[in-house]
C-alpha cells in the first residue's frame, strides 16, 4: 500500500460507486470502508476461511487478498445484495428457517458461494454443494444445517 487514493468504479449489487481509495488495498477495505457494508468480513486475510467472498462477475472471490484495482469495471455482489428483510433470497430464507448458522460470521461468504453454484447448478447434489462450499470454515460446526438449507433453497428456486 502506500499509493495515491483513486477513484476505483465498478458496479457494486447493481449499482455503479467509485470509492476513492488505494488501487492496491484489498476490495475488502473497499467494502467495509468507505462503502459501508458490513457483510464481507475479514477473517483470516489469507483465503483460509471464506468470511470474505463475495462475487466477482458472479464467481466467488476472496475479497480479503483481491485488490480493489481488480473489481475496476466489474460487478461485485455481496450479501446486501441478495435480498432484504422484507423480501430475503431464497437461500437467506431456507438458512433462518433450518437455523443453519450459530455465530453468523461465516455465513455472508457461504451464502454467496452458494448463490454463485445455484446459478450455475439448478439443483447441485450433496457432493456439488460439499465442493463449493470446501473453501469455506465454519468454527460452529454447522455443516450439516446449511448443506440442507442450500438444498432447501434450489428447491424453493426450481421453476414450478
Amino acid at each position: 500500500m502506500g499509493e495515491t487514493p483513486l477513484p476505483i468504479p465498478f458496479r457494486l449489487n447493481g449499482a455503479p460507486v467509485a470509492p476513492e481509495i488505494e488501487p492496491d488495498a484489498p476490495l475488502l477495505a473497499a467494502l467495509r470502508g468507505p462503502l459501508g457494508l458490513s457483510g464481507p468480513r475479514f477473517g483470516c486475510g489469507t483465503e483460509q476461511c471464506g468470511a470474505c467472498v463475495v462475487l466477482l462477475d458472479g464467481a466467488p472471490a476472496f475479497a480479503c487478498t483481491l485488490p480493489v484495482s481488480a473489481a475496476a469495471g466489474r460487478q461485485v455482489e455481496t450479501v446486501e445484495g441478495l435480498g432484504t428483510p422484507e423480501a430475503p433470497h431464497p437461500l437467506q430464507a431456507a438458512f433462518l428457517d433450518l437455523q443453519a448458522g450459530q455465530c453468523g460470521y461465516c455465513l455472508s461468504g457461504i451464502l454467496m458461494a452458494a448463490a454463485a453454484l445455484l446459478r450455475r447448478v439448478a439443483q447441485p447434489s450433496d457432493a456439488e454443494i460439499t465442493a463449493a462450499l470446501a473453501p469455506h470454515l465454519c468454527r460452529c460446526g454447522s455443516h450439516n444445517r446449511i448443506i440442507r438449507a442450500v438444498r432447501r433453497a434450489a428447491e424453493a428456486m426450481a421453476p414450478a
